[in-house]
C-alpha cells in the first residue's frame, strides 16, 4: 500500500523528467573497452569512501557504484530487490530479509548474513553519522546464512525505503583493517574506510586522491546482469564553473551533473553536447539557530521571535532570485516538500507575500526597530547558486535593516560549523533520501534531537507538537492517517515560520555524445550502471 501510493504520487514528476529529454537512450553499440570511459566532472568530491560517514546525498549516490544495498530504487523510482531476493513479515516489528547466494564483494568474500548484521549495527551504532537513515531500527539475527531478521522499535512501513541507503559491507574486512565503528566526515573522525572500499557493486575502486581524481573499474564479477557497457569511470572535482564546461565542450570529460544554469543555454547550442535539465525532489530552504544568543556575541537572539522571521521571509524577492539567480529555472515554493513528496499538501505551498514594509513592522513590534547583526554560511559548493542565493538573501534583508556578515567557506568546513551550531541562518536542501516521504524531513531534521532523530536539526528548533506528530506517523501503518500526521507536522513549521522555504531546485546535467543513454531521475542521483556508451 505505500509503495502504491508513493507510484501515485511521483508519477507525474517521473513522467515530465524522464520523458522531457531526461532519458536519452540514442543507440546501444560497442565499441574498444579503452573508449568505454566516462570522465565524470562533479562541482566539488566526494566527502569520503565511507558511506557511513554522513548523510550526504551526493556522497551516497557516487558510492552506490560500489556499495549495494539490500534493495535498491530502479529506473522509474520504485523499490526492487538487490543483495536481497525477497522479504516479509514475521511480526508487525520484524521483517526476514532473504540474502542473495553468489554474491562476492570486491575482494572475493561471499555475503553473508554476518555481514548484513555487522553493517546495520555499523550505521545505526550511537556514533555513527548515518543513523538517522534507519531510526527505527532495534537489531538484527542471524537465522542462517542467508537469512537475516531485522527488529524494529515499533511498526514502520517505510523500511524498504531507508534500507536502500544503508549499503553492506563485508563483517572480515570491517573487522581486519579496524574500522567497525563509521567514521565521520562532519567530526573529522577519519579511518580505513574513509579511503579504501570493499563493496558488492557494479564498480571497484581502483584508485582515490582526495579533492583530485577518483578511478573506478567495472566489477566482472557482478551478480546482476548489467545494463551499461562501461569499463571505466574517472572521476574528477572541478570546483570552477568556467574550468568544467570548457572541460565538457573540448572533451576532457563526457558527464557532468554540474552544469551551472548560465551556461546552459551555450551547451544546448554547442556541437557533440546534449543537456539534461529538470527539477529536482530537492527543497531548499534557510534555517534559523534558536541558541539564546546570536552566533559569537552575548547578545540576545532575536530569530527566537516569530515575528523576526516572518520579517526575514517576507523580505526575501523570490521572483527576482528565480529569474536572476535561478535563470527561471527553480520553482519558487511554500513548502518544506516537493508536490511529488508523500505529506505534500497544496494549501502549505503558499507563500506569505513578499512586503518588505511589513516586514519592518514586524521587526518593531519585536523590539528591533533599527535591525541587526547576524552570520550566515554558505558554500560555493552546495547547493545549485547557493552562494549567489546568499548574497540576494544579505542584500534584501539589508532593506530592513538585517546586517548579514555572509561566510562563504568550503563544503568540508561549512558542514563542521553547520553540525557545531556556529551560525545563526544557513540553507538546507532536502530531498527527502531514501525514503521519498515527508517523514525523511520530520524525522531527520524538524524532530528534536533524540537518539536517532534530529540529526540534522542544527539549530534547536524542535517543537513537542511535532515530534509527537511524526512519531505517530512513523508507526502509522495505514497510509491515509500516516499522510495526514505528517501533512499536519509540516503545517506546524509552516505557521511557526520554523524555516523560510524558497525553492525546488533545477538539476542540469550534460554529456558529450559518445554517452549515448543517461537516465535522470528527480532524485538527481547518477546511476552510471545504468548508462551506455559507443
Amino acid at each position: 500500500m505505500v509503495l502504491h501510493s508513493l507510484a501515485r504520487r511521483i508519477r507525474p514528476l517521473l513522467h515530465a523528467s524522464l520523458v522531457g529529454a531526461s532519458l536519452l537512450a540514442l543507440g546501444s553499440g560497442q565499441m574498444p573497452a579503452a573508449a568505454q570511459t566516462v570522465k565524470w566532472a562533479a562541482a566539488r568530491d566526494i566527502g569520503s569512501l565511507d558511506p557511513d560517514s554522513f548523510g550526504d546525498t551526493f556522497t551516497l549516490m557516487f558510492l552506490n557504484h560500489t556499495y549495494e544495498a539490500l534493495v535498491r530504487y530502479d529506473a522509474n523510482l520504485k523499490i526492487e530487490p538487490a543483495l536481497a531476493t525477497s522479504w516479509e513479515l514475521v511480526s508487525p516489528t520484524v521483517w526476514r530479509f532473504h540474502l542473495r547466494q553468489g554474491v562476492k564483494f570486491h575482494d572475493g568474500a561471499s555475503l553473508t548474513a554476518d555481514d548484513v548484521i555487522a553493517s546495520l549495527k555499523r550505521a545505526t551504532d550511537d556514533l555513527s553519522p548515518l543513523k538517522g537513515n534507519l531510526a527505527a531500527f532495534k537489531s538484527a539475527s542471524k537465522v542462517d546464512d542467508h537469512t537475516v531478521d531485522i527488529e524494529l522499535n515499533s511498526r514502520y512501513p517505510l523500511l524498504l525505503n531507508d534500507l536502500t541507503n544503508i549499503f553492506i559491507f563485508s563483517k572480515p574486512w570491517l573487522v581486519a583493517n579496524h574500522t567497525e565503528v563509521a567514521t565521520d566526515v562532519g567530526k573529522k573522525i577519519e579511518g580505513y574506510a574513509t579511503y579504501h572500499a570493499n563493496g558488492t557493486g557494479p564498480f571497484i575502486v581502483e584508485s582515490r586522491a582526495a579533492d583530485s581524481r577518483t578511478v573506478l573499474t567495472v566489477n566482472p564479477n557482478w551478480w546482476d546482469t548489467p545494463k551499461h557497457n562501461i569499463k571505466r569511470i574517472e572521476f574528477s572535482p572541478i570546483n570552477s564553473d568556467a574550468t568544467r564546461i570548457a572541460a565538457l565542450l573540448s572533451g576532457e570529460v563526457n558527464f557532468t551533473n554540474a552544469v551551472p544554469l548560465q551556461a546552459v543555454q551555450r551547451l544546448q547550442s554547442a556541437d557533440g553536447v546534449k543537456v539534461l535539465l529538470a527539477t529536482e525532489l530537492r527543497t531548499v530552504f534557510f534555517t534559523f539557530n534558536f541558541a539564546p544568543t546570536l552566533f559569537g556575541t552575548s547578545d540576545p537572539n532575536p530569530l527566537r521571535d516569530q515575528r523576526v522571521r516572518q520579517a526575514m521571509y517576507q523580505a526575501l524577492d523570490m521572483q527576482t532570485i528565480r529569474r536572476v539567480v535561478m535563470r527561471d529555472q527553480s520553482r519558487i515554493t511554500g513548502a518544506l516538500v516537493a508536490p511529488a513528496i508523500p505529506g505534500y499538501q497544496p494549501a502549505m505551498d503558499q507563500r506569505l507575500p513578499y512586503d518588505p514594509d511589513a516586514a519592518k513592522r514586524l521587526l518593531k513590534e519585536a523590539g528591533v526597530p533599527d535591525g541587526f547583526a547576524l552570520t550566515l554560511i554558505c558554500t560555493p559548493e552546495g547547493y545549485v547558486n547557493e552562494e549567489q542565493i546568499c548574497e540576494a538573501a544579505a542584500a534584501m534583508w539589508a532593506k530592513i535593516g538585517i546586517r548579514a556578515n555572509l561566510q562563504l567557506g568550503p563544503r568540508t568546513v561549512m558542514i563542521q560549523k553547520r553540525v557545531a551550531g556556529q551560525f545563526d541562518v544557513t540553507p538546507l536542501g532536502w530531498a527527502n533520501e531514501p525514503a521519498i516521504d515527508a517523514e525523511s524531513i520530520l524525522v531527520q531534521v524538524l524532530h528534536s534531537k533524540n537518539g536517532s532523530a534530529g540529526i540534522f536539526n542544527w539549530g534547536g528548533w524542535g517543537r513537542p507538537a511535532i515530534d509527537m506528530l511524526t512519531d505517530a506517523a512513523a508507526g502509522e501503518l495505514d497510509t491515509r492517517k500516516r499522510l495526514a500526521e505528517e501533512s499536519e507536522a509540516l503545517t506546524i513549521a509552516g505557521k511557526e515560520t520554523l524555516f523560510i522555504p524558497l525553492h525546488q531546485q533545477p538539476m542540469a546535467w550534460a554529456t558529450r555524445t559518445d554517452i549515448t543513454q543517461t537516465v535522470q531521475l528527480p532524485d538527481n542521483k547518477v546511476r552510471l550502471w545504468l548508462s551506455r556508451m559507443q
